[in-house]
């Protein structure tokens, strides 16, 4: 047997018919993988060869050959291969009609082959074929690659420093030109142009799927998103055995011997590019295939190579990248317009619902005083009993101001525990307390450039009335268990129906802060103090209620406005709200009477509770004194049913109970 030379190339040569045709160097420290699938280094098109079928590999200074397990076995000159098998000069290894010979002498090799003066082998090449291959032979993937060395895992060739060098050049240019585009259109031509300055095609194409797909794509769903020719010719589509090909096993590919092939060329396309090599490299990014990259050489002097398959794979990956940024970027825009849209939505129905309701005098003087304090940015107080509309009047002053663009910002300091109601405000780090899982903005900042409204702001606790106050005064504030400051422009409009005089003497509200909040103040009448604009209220409800519901209901009748405006409305603007709703779902005519508003049984003049002015004591006693009566005369009527009670009264059952015990009352 003779020995292999040290140091000396081998290679697998393989017969095509009565031609010794393909060459495939074998790389030290690299298995050489033979089979029927494409994933193969060489590919055997041999329907009696398996999937994966043997490999050969080195060991010390020889190579040895291995069957994988395959169907029908490897035959080496005949003899059947059971275990590795050392390979020797001139051997033939036989996988049904195929045979791939091995050498390490080109020059000399198969010399009963006529064809063998005619195999020549590049210092680069990992595969060569004959300079006249048969028009009707099967198209060969000679190269493939799943990364580039541009990666910097591994350090470049130390044959070719020149044109590692000016690839980086050209990739770092592209880089640069590419951040410029705008859509995926403009950016696959940027690639092209780039692609065709760095490599030796002359025609190009970037073929996308739609938006990206993380199932298997089918080649049957690529678009043209960019097209050059530097020769002018018509586009040539890349056939679907290629594309589906580099889309299903995730490589860039590298093909000869392309020209007139069907199997790599679209034959019903317009024109014939006569292409003699071509490059196919998926776009991928992450799991997200966004489709391919392919370019052709129509000259048969100027062949791809493997140095322009990884560059075309370098290009390739960081235009998957780019595309993942557009779409991104799209999606965001996309969400943004559609969230402008709500927006502008919801800022038109908030003005609408700020609109004050009624042309009484009452109504007219208040009016004048939002108009005339809405354009500063004075900190506002306003005051009134429960559901007169407090709320209304501060969005009335938001959307009157110049921050109506900003946002307005609702919050109860009633509502919630002295804890909770400090992470609302001021807003936590991530890990401030159990169940904070993330950082949370807090009111302050979500109302940054707009307003902030603090309902029942006499109820906020001792403890945190002086960082609210600090706050208040525009020093930065730190968010629940952090260490960050905050900056917050805001506004506040606060809104209580307590007495804070009372509250400082009995120290439960600090002065400073009441003094803070006392730059403005308005008092908000309550209803019974311009029944004039009941009806228009109590219609204008109707309206909003009937409309929601599908509902088609006129009006009311003389006597159910009658009922309306002899009542007392110890709820304000807020009960007949709710009424006119329970109305509404109620009524079965089209026109609403008096005995559809069901007020008879608690609260109608003559039933016993808060029936008129009259009913509550007055003189000289305090706004807490009546609301402490009135809310007494309304329980005593509901046999102290304080959830029935507090609907009554319009407000929180919550509420009720903290009033009753500001108050000592119990249950007698």
């Amino acid at each position: 047997m003779t020995q292999q030379p040290d140091q000396a190339a081998s290679y697998l040569v393989v017969r095509d018919g009565n031609q010794w045709r393909d060459v495939f160097r074998l790389m030290p420290g690299q298995v050489t993988t033979v089979g029927r699938s494409s994933t193969n280094r060489v590919v055997v098109r041999d329907e009696v060869c398996s999937r994966n079928h043997c490999e050969v590999f080195q060991s010390g200074e020889r190579w040895l050959l291995r069957d994988l397990g395959s169907r029908n076995g490897t035959l080496v000159n005949g003899v059947s291969v059971d275990a590795d098998w050392p390979l020797e000069e001139g051997q033939i290894i036989q996988i049904g009609e195929c045979g791939l010979g091995f050498t390490s002498d080109l020059l000399h090799a198969f010399p009963e082959s006529e064809s063998s003066a005619h195999v020549s082998v590049a210092d680069t090449a990992e595969m060569m074929v004959f300079d006249d291959p048969s028009p009707e032979s099967e198209p060969e993937i000679v190269d493939r690659r799943r990364e580039n060395r541009f990666r910097g895992r591994e350090e470049p060739g130390g044959t070719e420093p020149d044109r590692t060098r000016r690839d980086l050049t050209f990739l770092y240019a592209l880089a640069l030109e590419m951040g410029t585009a705008r859509d995926a259109e403009q950016l696959a031509g940027v690639v092209l142009d780039g692609l065709f300055a760095g490599t030796r095609a002359d025609i190009g194409a970037v073929l996308l799927l739609p938006k990206g797909l993380r199932s298997r794509p089918r080649p049957n769903e690529l678009r043209v998103a960019a097209y050059r020719s530097l020769k002018d010719l018509p586009y040539q589509k890349v056939s679907d055995y290629l594309s589906g090909t580099v889309l299903a096993e995730a490589e860039a590919v590298l093909a000869r011997d392309v020209a007139d092939d069907s199997k790599l060329v679209d034959r019903d396309s317009l024109g014939q590019i006569h292409a003699e090599s071509v490059i196919c490299a998926p776009l991928i990014s992450g799991d997200v295939t966004f489709g391919v990259l392919h370019l052709y050489s129509t000259d048969r002097e100027n062949l791809l190579e493997a140095t322009d398959l990884e560059f075309t794979l370098a290009v390739a990956d960081q235009l998957a990248v780019a595309l993942d940024g557009l779409q991104d970027r799209e999606s965001l825009a996309n969400g943004l317009a559609q969230a402008q849209g709500e927006n502008e939505s919801l800022r038109s129905q908030l003005a609408i619902d700020s609109e004050l309701i009624g042309d009484s005098e009452t109504m007219n003087q208040l009016r004048g005083i939002i108009e005339r304090i809405a354009s500063t940015d004075a900190t506002v107080l306003v005051r009134g009993e429960s559901g007169v509309g407090k709320e209304l009047v501060a969005r009335a002053i938001h959307f009157r101001s110049r921050r109506r663009l900003g946002p307005f910002v609702c919050m109860n300091c009633a509502a919630l525990s002295e804890s909770l109601l400090e992470s609302e405000l001021f807003g936590h780090e991530k890990g401030a307390f159990t169940g904070a899982t993330d950082r949370k903005p807090g009111k302050f900042e979500q109302a940054d450039g707009g307003t902030l409204f603090l309902d029942e702001v006499g109820e906020m606790p001792a403890a945190i009335q002086a960082k609210f106050l600090r706050a208040l005064e525009g020093h930065p504030f730190e968010r629940v268990g952090g260490r960050t400051t905050v900056d917050a422009d805001v506004r506040v409009v606060a809104a209580t129906n307590r007495n804070l005089e009372e509250a400082i003497a009995e120290g439960t509200f600090r002065k400073d802060l009441y003094y803070r909040l006392f730059v403005v103040e308005i008092q908000v009448a309550p209803l019974r103090e311009h029944v004039a604009d009941i009806a228009q209220l109590a219609q204008f409800f109707l309206e909003q209620f009937s409309k929601k519901s599908g509902r088609e209901i006129e009006g009311f009748t003389p006597a159910a406005l009658a009922a309306l405006n002899a009542y007392n409305w110890p709820g304000n603007i807020r009960e007949l709200r709710n009424l006119v709703e329970r109305t509404v779902i109620l009524c079965t005519g089209n026109e609403v009477s008096e005995t559809d508003l069901e007020l008879s049984d608690h609260v109608v003049a003559g039933g016993g509770v808060a029936s008129s002015p009259s009913t509550i004591t007055t003189g000289n006693v305090s706004l807490e004194t009546l609301e402490q009566q009135h809310i007494l005369a309304v329980l005593e009527s509901t046999d102290w049913n304080k959830s029935q009670a507090a609907r009554i009264l319009g407000i929180e059952r919550s509420t009720l109970d903290r009033k009753l015990k500001r108050y000592r009352v119990s249950r007698p």
